[in-house]
């Protein structure tokens, strides 16, 4: 069963073809991932599927869903979250914090200006937010500040926060940007335990070891189009991809 579908969406800036015409689909369950060379298009790809760009043309569809037109924050309540390049976190509050604000968010329907009032007295939604931040293996720095916080912990925390919100698709651009190896190993176990959630993950990703770990199935996007899709390890030798992605070095 489908859970994302992208139908002929044209994205330019000026008279640059950002995207030209992508066609991409998802079946629910899976670990889809997207690659491709730098200044190939992808998180532009990513943009218009949550709502921060929208398309010249073209539809994307979450289930029965239209997300075309859709503000972010919409997009995020009917159950799409998205990890994102740079962790956007609460750099002045403590984890268990930047954990319960998601939790308010999602059970009132858009967060509110006094909600963050009501946390510390809120039992129910402190003991969820704990309860995701063992998940993640951050309970012991509950109250520290997110801003101390090495960058792989800032991205355990950020996973955190989305999922949170329960969501029934994850987008990850870049997920291991910027990270040690044992960082990076870390976080390709944690999303191998969340899968066992049942959720939905596209992940952008450059580095092909988190890509051939997590992935049950490649798309490659090459001057803003899709030039080759499939399982690991029939992307890994085509040519296409290894002229597209790499100039024809082995991947």
């Amino acid at each position: 069963m489908e859970i994302l579908k992208v139908e002929g969406v044209n994205k330019s800036f000026g008279g640059l073809r950002a995207l030209n015409n992508v066609n991409f689909k998802v079946e629910e369950g899976a670990v889809h991932a997207i690659i491709g060379p730098n200044g190939a298009g992808k998180s532009t790809f990513l943009n218009c599927m949550i709502g921060r760009l929208a398309p010249d043309t073209g539809t994307v569809m979450f289930g029965d869903i239209s997300l075309t037109g859709m503000k972010p924050h919409e997009i995020n309540q009917v159950g799409v979250s998205r990890v994102f390049q740079t962790p956007e976190i609460f750099g002045d509050l403590t984890l268990l914090e930047n954990v319960m604000i998601p939790y308010l968010a999602k059970r009132d329907g858009e967060f509110a200006l006094h909600a963050f009032k009501r946390v510390d007295q809120d039992g129910e939604t402190r003991d969820k937010a704990m309860h995701m931040l063992e998940d993640v293996g951050l309970a012991e720095k509950k109250d520290v500040t997110s801003e101390s916080l090495s960058r792989g912990d800032k991205r355990r925390l950020e996973l955190a926060m989305c999922l949170s919100q329960d969501p029934k698709l994850l987008l990850l651009d870049e997920p291991t940007a910027g990270m040690s190896r044992a960082d990076t190993n870390n976080t390709i176990d944690l999303l191998k335990r969340i899968g066992d959630r049942g959720i939905t993950k596209v992940v952008i990703e450059h580095d092909m070891h988190v890509v051939f770990s997590l992935a049950s199935k490649i798309s490659v996007l090459a001057q803003g189009a899709i030039i080759a899709e499939g399982k690991p390890e029939d992307i890994k030798g085509d040519p296409r991809v290894q002229e597209a992605y790499l100039g024809g070095a082995h991947i």
